[in-house]
């Protein structure tokens, strides 16, 4: 045994100095952060699942997303969630652009970052415009159009089916919309920063690594929304 530890190099030993996982107190503190609110995402959406299938009544008269968001802008054609796919899509694409302004800022390169992260702010805020939309067309029923306040979806009446379905869009759907929402305030704030040359003096841009942590969170949970929600 006392050989054994005679091999180790003691350079390598944690001397509780600095974090012994090698990472910024930013990072774990984020990291915790998604951990918990990734905990709630899972409640809300547990709670979803039980609501639908513990009563079986309940089951049989939950409407099925492809027959309440068949709706897209600019046509009365009857498209079954293609809109929300192309939500996702344009979330997902802004979730790359990401990736590419964290790689750029590994690189020092200043320029890129600025555009990347311009994309993923602009990407952020189609999707909440398009959150909206849809918000909208469910609201004023199963026809869409907003001029006719008859059978309007509330969180106390809901013409698609049992109130509940109604109630688990507007907090799951909102909470989600929320988390982009604030998503694309940071991710604004850290461009201003950018562009400022705020963490190019600093020498690196670990700031940019941290929001894009949040942004990868609040993508992935969108993908668990869609599938629990629109698909299930």
């Amino acid at each position: 045994m006392a050989s054994a530890t005679q091999e180790i190099d003691q350079s390598k030993l944690w001397d509780g100095k600095e974090s012994p996982l090698r990472v910024s107190y930013g990072k774990i503190m984020m990291w915790f952060f998604l951990v918990s609110d990734g905990l709630t995402f899972g409640g809300l959406l547990t709670a979803l699942g039980y609501a639908k299938f513990s009563n079986p009544e309940t089951a049989m008269t939950w409407p099925s997303g492809e027959s309440v968001f068949f709706h897209f802008p600019g046509t009365h054609a009857s498209l079954p969630l293609l809109y929300v796919a192309f939500m996702t899509f344009i979330l997902i694409v802004s979730s790359v652009t990401m990736v590419l302004a964290v790689e750029a800022g590994h690189r020092m390169d200043k320029k890129s970052v600025i555009k990347w992260l311009l994309w993923t702010v602009l990407g952020g805020l189609i999707f909440l415009g398009s959150q909206v939309w849809e918000w909208s067309t469910f609201i004023a029923g199963p026809d869409g159009d907003l001029s006719t306040w008859v059978d309007n979806a509330t969180l106390a009446h809901n013409p698609y089916g049992p109130t509940l379905y109604a109630n688990f869009f507007f907090f799951i759907t909102g909470f989600h919309g929320f988390h982009v929402f604030t998503g694309v305030v940071f991710n604004a704030l850290v461009l201003r920063n950018v562009i400022r040359g705020v963490y190019h003096k600093r020498g690196h841009y670990e700031m940019v690594e941290k929001v894009g942590l949040y942004w990868h969170f609040v993508d992935l949970v969108w993908v668990f929304v869609f599938t629990f929600y629109y698909l299930v």
